[in-house]
């Protein structure tokens, strides 16, 4: 069995030496080959950490950023190995989870990847701490799965028969390749150990609402729902922004009702509208134990449901040469 290994790259270079240094020593005495794809640099003028042999360095040069998954099948295309471990910059592989997955690609038949769970570790750059210990909530009962979330390993052959991550999809890239593979009849592996430690700055933060915006994460699910508009799948993406559309029509209805009140109109939709949302805000509160928390629960929802409408109706971004779906 023949291994490649993809690492794209998104500002994340500071990072990059224990993600190196973790992949290195998890196949250490294996034959495999990497490619890194800088889709965006947080510093070009800082030189990248130190690398070996065994890696390719792809800068692509092109005036947007590639999407996660045109990263990803640049990188596909630039290694051989009938398995593809992919990693994001920002995550250590665990080498037990690695020697586990490896070893049941070679036994499990339509098998088309491998997953496990991932911990989060949190920096602000100064002090590093635990975070969540299964930042995905996938638990850690061994079972088969509907999607694989960093790190991931998954079999050359599965991904070019469905076509693998689709260039198109600022996000959701991962849920949108899951539904393809299990229905072409592939199934994804979750096993019951921790895959890798993701590191990340403090969250939840408003910051990190403004930065998924800014580079294109909260349009993603909506540029998937009109990829599958008429299509089977659908409604199982339709279902996953149930929370940010719900908070989408409850900014609309307030539209309307506060129009139709400073039109002369009736007011009492607009008072039971600003009540609703009273009750709202006081649920989430007591949900959360914290009115920041909250706040920021309902700004999330509110900001993801816009990013929908938005990704549904803006243009697809095909990357040049990046592969994916046709």
């Amino acid at each position: 069995m023949t291994l490649g290994v993809v690492i794209p790259c998104y500002r994340q270079e500071r990072e990059l030496p224990r993600t190196l240094a973790a992949l290195e020593g998890a196949l250490e005495g294996r034959e495999w080959n990497g490619a890194l794809v800088l889709a965006r640099r947080e510093r070009p003028d800082v030189a990248l950490p130190a690398i070996s042999s065994r890696w390719r360095v792809l800068a692509p040069p092109v005036g947007m950023a590639l999407t996660p998954g045109g990263a990803r099948m640049l990188g596909f295309a630039a290694v051989p190995g009938d398995w593809v471990l992919f990693v994001d910059a920002d995550t250590e592989v665990d080498p037990d989870w690695v020697s586990h997955a490896l070893a049941a690609a070679g036994t499990e038949e339509r098998v088309a990847g491998y997953g496990g769970r991932t911990e989060e570790r949190v920096t602000d750059g100064i002090r590093e701490w635990a975070g969540d210990r299964d930042l995905y909530r996938v638990g850690d009962r061994e079972r088969d799965v509907v999607l694989l979330i960093n790190p991931v390993l998954y079999r050359r052959a599965a991904l070019l028969e469905v076509g693998g991550y689709d260039p198109r999809l600022g996000a959701e890239e991962d849920f949108e390749l899951g539904l393809r593979l299990t229905r072409a009849g592939w199934r994804l592996r979750l096993l019951a150990r921790p895959a890798g430690r993701h590191w990340n700055a403090p969250r939840p933060s408003f910051a990190e609402v403004r930065r998924r915006w800014a580079v294109g994460l909260t349009f993603g699910p909506g540029e998937a729902l009109r990829l599958y508009l008429g299509r089977p799948g659908f409604a199982t993406l339709l279902a996953r922004q149930r929370l940010p559309l719900a908070m989408l029509g409850g900014w609309v209805t307030g539209v309307v009702t506060a129009v139709i009140a400073a039109s002369g109109g009736v007011d009492w939709p607009l008072a039971i509208w600003f009540v609703g949302m009273l009750v709202l805000v006081a649920v989430m509160t007591a949900r959360k134990r914290s009115p920041r928390l909250a706040l920021h629960s309902l700004l999330t929802w509110s900001v993801n449901g816009l990013g929908v409408l938005v990704g549904f109706a803006r243009p697809s971004r095909a990357p040049v040469g990046a592969g994916g779906p046709s």
